[in-house]
């Protein structure tokens, strides 16, 4: 008999209760370390109080009016981001899923306004993971998540990542953008080879496309960069934000340059609950602390003492762990043994991670964290690997 709850996950089998900081309390009566954060969510902690008030005050204030009326806090969260990054606007929406449909249509809708609609191929990169609605399987490209779900949807050409000779010779007369995440997350933490983006960027400004970051997992601190292609220096044209953005609460957003998103007028794009009140009341409050004087030079530093700790641990399990990856708090254990095993080792020690591509342990705790967390994650991932050493 199928289950309430649709069985499309591979649910571990514990739940939690309550979250503060950088800590879970489980079903179990267990305390964890979360160094996993529902997947880059949570990145200022569980019911931080900052966010907590946000969300209360506003709560007794208004919830929902639709996009049909003016919304204070999206209007400000709209200025403050365009402040902070390369774009000039902001479409506000739910999830990254969302955000990414939105960059799509925005890479298309531009050139059909611009009088040549037939320029909508969109390039995009082996081992990419954009989302699970029908369009951004496509863009992804995985055969996985494809399959069973009819033609995939056209438009969309992948090429090698981090190739850019591949890349270039992709271009043809019908393409309108490159679609790109800077580190690849779901693929095993795969960070964009050194001057790739500047490549692309290159690129499109050559054969006139747009360029399309996706950073709904690596944006808003998580590399120790408020988004992580700032550690290139290549800006897009068009970027795809969502989880950290939240805190936890579900929002997303889709940024363009001016340029990029003239096509995006009335009755072209909408969302019912994108850019809502509450969600917006949080997105703030998590700006308010992101952007904060002194915030990412902590992610910076505490992303280079986890990753030396971590390779400290991967030399004393070497027939456990192969390699550490990543840039900042964004990174991940390429494992020799099965990556659901150490997942699960490390949840009996109280740690939790999260699992991705090419058997990649991924690490991404609260950015808030502090040495001391550092210590208690290291000493209960020691303690993991060495129950799993043959």
């Amino acid at each position: 008999m199928i289950p309430a709850v649709l069985p499309t996950y591979a649910r571990a089998d514990i739940g939690f209760v309550r979250g503060e900081g950088p800590y879970l309390w489980g079903t179990d009566g267990r305390r964890y370390l979360d160094f996993g954060c529902g997947v880059a969510v949570t990145s200022l902690g569980h019911a931080h109080p900052k966010l907590v008030k946000a969300l209360k005050d506003q709560v007794d204030k208004v919830w929902h009016v639709s996009n049909l009326y003016q919304i204070e806090n999206q209007e400000r969260l709209a200025k403050r981001l365009t402040a902070a990054t390369f774009a000039d606007s902001v479409f506000f929406c739910n999830s990254g899923a969302e955000a990414n449909e939105c960059a799509i249509k925005m890479a298309r809708k531009h050139f059909y306004a611009a009088g040549q609609p037939e320029r909508f191929r969109i390039i995009t990169f082996e081992g990419a993971f954009h989302g699970r609605t029908l369009a951004t399987l496509a863009a992804g490209g995985q055969a996985k998540y494809l399959e069973g779900f009819g033609p995939k949807a056209e438009g969309f050409d992948q090429v090698p990542f981090g190739d850019l000779e591949a890349t270039e010779k992709a271009i043809g007369p019908a393409t309108c953008a490159l679609m790109i995440e800077p580190i690849q997350g779901e693929s095993g933490i795969r960070v964009a080879p050194p001057d790739f983006l500047n490549g692309l960027r290159s690129l499109a400004d050559k054969y006139g496309l747009l360029l399309i970051y996706d950073e709904i997992q690596t944006g808003v601190g998580r590399t120790g960069k408020f988004m992580a292609h700032e550690w290139w220096g290549a800006k897009p044209d068009i970027m795809s934000v969502a989880k950290a953005i939240g805190g936890g609460f579900p929002l997303g957003a889709c940024l363009g340059t001016e340029r990029a998103a003239a096509g995006m007028v009335v009755g072209t794009h909408g969302s019912t609950f994108g850019g809502n009140p509450l969600g917006t009341a949080v997105g703030n409050a998590v700006l308010d602390i992101v952007l904060a004087d002194g915030f990412l030079e902590h992610v910076v530093a505490m992303g280079q003492h986890l990753k030396q700790q971590l390779a400290m641990v991967a030399e004393q399990h070497p027939k456990v762990i192969e390699e550490v990856r990543g840039i900042g708090l964004h990174l991940g254990l390429k494992a020799k043994v099965p990556v659901g095993d150490l997942l699960a080792a490390m949840r009996r020690e109280g740690l939790i991670g999260i699992p991705g591509g090419d058997n990649v342990a991924r690490i991404m705790p609260p950015l808030v964290i502090e040495r001391t967390h550092i210590a208690e994650a290291i000493d209960k991932l020691g303690r993991a690997c060495a129950g799993l050493a043959p």
